[in-house]
């Protein structure tokens, strides 16, 4: 890797993508979203679709903050996240999340909360998860892959989860066409599964990144007429199984620490409490 110079944050490219995946690839579980998209594409800004600003000392490059959609900062100390924090505020708010590991987040929201304005959300605690053993529950036999010619049925399972969790519908602003793009783009892949009972998703849930050592659930969602019944549980365990054989090592995902009943049927199909996330929705 070339020597990245005095300025301590720089806009990092390919030239660094090596020094950069060994700092994601360090903690596979936490850093799976961000390292999914480098090892896709590379860090180009417009393949990325996002800059990855790179902190460094004494020459090194020691911390990375992924600048998208999402603001996400990674092996940050006070003295990097305080560096961050000053170029997201000279260049404003781009973001509609800052995410990740809960200290990091909570000093650079505190850096930037004066600037950025009142938020949507906050999700002060959000466990992460993860299991690389098979589930010790028996596995949904009736969840599977979701087909190309099944997207008209799995996307309105997908709109509710987004607008149940986020809070608003993916929907707005765009109409919805890149939140389409991204579901289909996830069928295609091979990392969309679902159970589909006479036209209606049953239960659903996606892998949202995936690298050579980890992936990442997300958009867990049970029919609301059939929660309670244990579907989610048996479900998880069809995709963990699966998973596991088919896509990575390990399994991991990020829960509100609030939802009781997620967090309690996770543990049932095998998951640990590995680290804590917290996010600023705007």
């Amino acid at each position: 890797m070339r020597m990245l110079g005095a300025t301590p944050v720089r806009v990092l490219d390919d030239r660094h993508r090596d020094k950069v995946l060994e700092i994601l690839d360090a903690d596979p579980v936490s850093n799976v979203f961000v390292s999914s998209r480098v090892h896709a594409v590379g860090l180009d800004p417009g393949r990325l679709g996002a800059q990855m600003w790179g902190y460094v000392r004494d020459g090194r490059l020691t911390a990375l903050c992924y600048s998208g959609a999402n603001l996400i900062p990674i092996n940050a100390d006070a003295e990097a996240i305080r560096a961050f924090a000053e170029r997201a505020r000279r260049q404003g708010r781009r973001c509609s999340s800052i995410v990740g590991q809960i200290d990091a987040v909570n000093l650079l929201w505190e850096l930037l909360g004066p600037y950025w304005g009142r938020p949507r959300a906050i999700r002060a605690v959000q466990p992460v998860m993860a299991t690389s053993r098979p589930a010790p529950v028996p596995p949904d036999p009736k969840v599977r892959r979701v087909r190309v010619d099944e997207f008209d049925i799995v996307y309105p399972a997908c709109v509710d989860m987004f607008t149940e969790e986020v809070g608003v519908s993916p929907n707005t602003g765009d109409g919805g066409v890149l939140y389409r793009a991204r579901v289909a783009e996830l069928i295609r892949a091979g990392r969309a599964f679902a159970r589909i009972e006479d036209g209606r998703v049953v239960f659903k849930a996606e892998i949202g990144a995936a690298t050579p050592y980890a992936c990442q659930v997300q958009g867990v969602w049970v029919h609301p007429e059939l929660r309670g019944r244990g579907l989610s549980v048996s479900g998880m365990a069809a995709l963990v199984d699966e998973a596991l054989r088919s896509i990575a090592p390990t399994v991991s995902l990020y829960v509100n620490d609030y939802n009781a009943p997620a967090r309690a049927a996770y543990r049932r199909v095998g998951f640990e409490e590995v680290d804590t996330f917290m996010s600023i929705l705007f």
